[in-house]
């Protein structure tokens, strides 16, 4: 289906056959339908097209088509074609949304003109939507994914890249890497952002109830079942499946969850009725499924359709720049939990904790801000050694983070950190150049 195409629904074959006529006559490009569900099919968000629909219909009814169709998206532009005696209906379903309404018998030219109208409100509707995601998008993914390092830029270039996309996605990552953050600000920049976002943990569903709880059941489909009930799936139409710990699901079940991701349909048990799923899968594994897939204890078939697009996110020992900052910014949301007022943070406190590998990555970091936010010691240790890395490794990895810690101590003042380092202006250039640090990482307002 082009874009901007009009959907005119109306049961009565020459009524559709004129309208038809009528606005294809104007070069407008116009698909018609007998039945409403037809037509609402074709239905979705930010479709670049309006709706065009007769009240009185058997089976669902153009003010029944009307309400569904603005659930999908509130500014679809509906316009109601009414008998004489439907005119009072129809105004108040134009308080109830309608753009408009036609009153049978209606002009060709009458028609045209109020599709024109609301071609060009849809227009800039949806362009207006554009541009707020293009503004948006910056705030929304850098404000859940912080870290001016090279493997948070790129991390969030290719989020912004498929956000927009309808992509299913694989996310990677050690526990406590941010996963779940990562799957959060791709829903919250994609046109599903007012949509459910459904977060299911894969390893805390038992076995022998995860198929009822993601695909729903019907009224006496188990003893107990006293009334239907929908899963998961359907309660995140339109919007985003998050399917975390996926690795944990039992491989029966495995094969019951690549048939509804492949078909986008399920079918709640006790009932042998498909029921059509408008949802994007992202899922989440702390393991390599690759891996796991060659050692058989993962579905190749899943994997393949899980990992359209797959997002790695890096440890905090791989982007140890990003950590003071990282962790000033957690003190500060700790403080704020807790409503105290947030405290200031030594140099020597920024030096320990940057000096850390934190193998429990943000989780564990979150952790030390709550402690210090609530005036207890950080007890983090000596930082343990790193004994597959070179003496010159181990060495560069504490000096970067230690200029690092510095900077941030500092709010990016080139000046008060080669002070405070010991150095020259010139050798902190110097380093900051080797190891790809730059002051607008580290300044207040970065």
């Amino acid at each position: 289906m082009r874009p901007e195409t009009i959907l005119f629904v109306d049961d009565e074959d020459h009524l559709r056959l004129a309208a038809e006529q009528s606005l294809q006559l104007e070069e407008l490009d116009v698909a018609c339908f007998a039945d409403a569900s037809d037509a609402l099919s074709h239905v979705a968000r930010d479709f670049p097209g309006i709706l065009v629909t007769d009240i009185r219909m058997p089976g669902m009814d153009g003010l029944e088509l009307m309400a569904r169709a603005l659930e999908i998206d509130s500014a679809i532009p509906v316009i109601l074609v009414t008998g004489h005696g439907d005119v009072d209906l129809a105004v108040q379903s134009m308080r109830d949304g309608a753009y408009d309404f036609l009153e049978k018998p209606y002009s060709p030219t009458r028609l045209v003109s109020s599709v024109r109208r609301a071609q060009e409100q849809r227009r800039l509707t949806l362009e207006n939507r554009a541009l707020r995601r293009q503004v948006g998008h910056r705030d929304v993914i850098e404000a859940r994914l912080t870290g001016r390092s090279d493997a948070m830029v790129r991390l969030r270039t290719h989020i912004r890249a498929i956000a927009e996309t309808e992509a299913d996605v694989l996310i990677e990552g050690a526990t406590g890497t941010g996963k779940e953050v990562a799957a959060r600000a791709l829903h919250r920049a994609s046109a599903r952002s007012e949509m459910p976002f459904v977060h299911i943990n894969c390893a805390a569903l038992p076995a022998d109830l995860i198929e009822r709880e993601l695909f729903g059941h019907e009224a006496g489909a188990f003893p107990g079942a006293m009334r239907a009930r929908a899963g998961r799936f359907e309660h995140a139409r339109g919007g985003t499946v998050f399917l975390d710990e996926i690795e944990s699901m039992a491989q029966p079940m495995q094969a019951k969850l690549l048939h509804a991701i492949q078909n986008r349909t399920v079918t709640r048990l006790g009932s042998n009725e498909p029921v059509t799923l408008d949802v994007r899968f992202v899922a989440a594994s702390k393991q390599d499924l690759k891996a796991a897939a060659a050692q058989g204890s993962f579905r190749p078939d899943l994997l393949y359709r899980l990992n359209v697009v797959t997002l790695r996110i890096p440890d905090l020992a791989e982007r140890p720049e990003d950590v003071p900052k990282l962790f000033t910014t957690l003190v500060a949301e700790a403080a704020a939990r807790y409503k105290l007022a947030v405290p200031d943070i030594p140099g020597a406190v920024l030096n320990a904790v940057a000096a850390r590998p934190w193998p429990g990555n943000v989780r564990e970091l979150r952790n030390a801000a709550d402690r210090f936010a609530l005036g207890l010691d950080l007890d983090i240790g000596p930082a343990p050694d790193q004994p597959d890395a070179s003496l010159a490794e181990r060495v560069a990895a504490h000096e970067k983070a230690l200029i690092a810690a510095s900077l941030t101590a500092h709010g990016g003042s080139l000046k008060d950190t080669y002070e405070a380092l010991g150095l020259s202006r010139k050798a902190l250039y110097e380093k900051m150049q080797k190891y790809g640090l730059s002051r607008e990482a580290f300044a207040e307002d970065g």
